[in-house]
């Protein structure tokens, strides 16, 4: 059976002064909270604080973003390497707010999965189809070229590293949501896509969690879904009690 996981993509927000007060309150909702596994991924100068004040407790700390090479000429970036001596373990690649306002493509988000997954971090890979995209009805095959070209060159031992995070763009931020019946269709299409890269078993095994304005209100529908394995919570990750009522929906 397939555990859940209920991650936390804060984007730009909080500083490390709020980070620490913030995992606080997070320790105080969640303490006995072993059903599901609970990541906070926060901006990089946010890491050093989440890290020292997760410690002992069952929440992880992931990173928004990761370079694809191990050192160089790369102003203002962060390699996999570095995030791993920071004490992290998850990083989250190919967020459409990457893909959208840095020029991130299919080809970079795979170069980024593979160094991360090279280096030992767990990835959260984010794939998902604009409005249009569904509008027009090409939603199946978005996912699968997202998916084939993210994944290219990853191993099916690799693959249990890998957790996919289907977010459709047009739910991002705006306050829509996919109905039960899409986000359970939509995940299943990519486990349909894992099954014809790695097998069946594999695709079993392979989390895929829905993202795409999830919060304490309609979770527990969301989460009962058949092929949706958690959430990537963006705005909802951002308040600890609203938080801590997602993460009870998971248990």
């Amino acid at each position: 059976m397939r555990r859940k996981v209920i991650a936390g993509n804060w984007k730009m927000n909080k500083t490390p002064t709020e980070t620490k007060l913030f995992v606080e309150e997070l320790k105080a909702v969640s303490q006995n909270k072993n059903g599901c596994d609970i990541v906070i991924c926060v901006p990089f100068v946010d890491i050093a604080c989440a890290v020292e004040g997760t410690k002992g407790t069952n929440i992880k700390v992931g990173a928004q973003n990761v370079h694809f090479a191990p050192s160089g000429a790369y102003t203002g970036e962060i390699s996999a390497q570095m995030l791993l001596d920071c004490g992290v373990e998850y990083v989250v690649i190919g967020h459409s707010e990457r893909r959208q306002y840095f020029g991130e493509t299919d080809e970079t988000v795979n170069a980024r999965v593979k160094a991360a997954l090279e280096a030992g971090l767990k990835v959260i890979l984010c794939i998902g189809e604009l409005e249009k995209e569904r509008e027009q009805g090409i939603t199946a095959e978005i996912l699968g070229k997202q998916t084939k070209i993210d994944l290219l060159g990853v191993t099916a031992e690799q693959m249990k590293n890998v957790i996919i995070a289907y977010e459709p763009v047009w739910a991002i931020g705006t306050g829509k949501t996919a109905t039960t019946a899409q986000a359970d269709e939509a995940c299943g299409l990519v486990r349909g896509v894992i099954s014809s890269l790695y097998g069946k078993e594999t695709a079993e095994n392979t989390i895929i969690q829905y993202g795409g304005s999830m919060n304490a209100k309609n979770a527990s529908e969301l989460l009962a879904c058949v092929n949706v394995d958690g959430g990537l919570i963006g705005g909802a990750s951002l308040k600890a009690p609203d938080f801590g009522v997602i993460i009870n929906a998971a248990q």
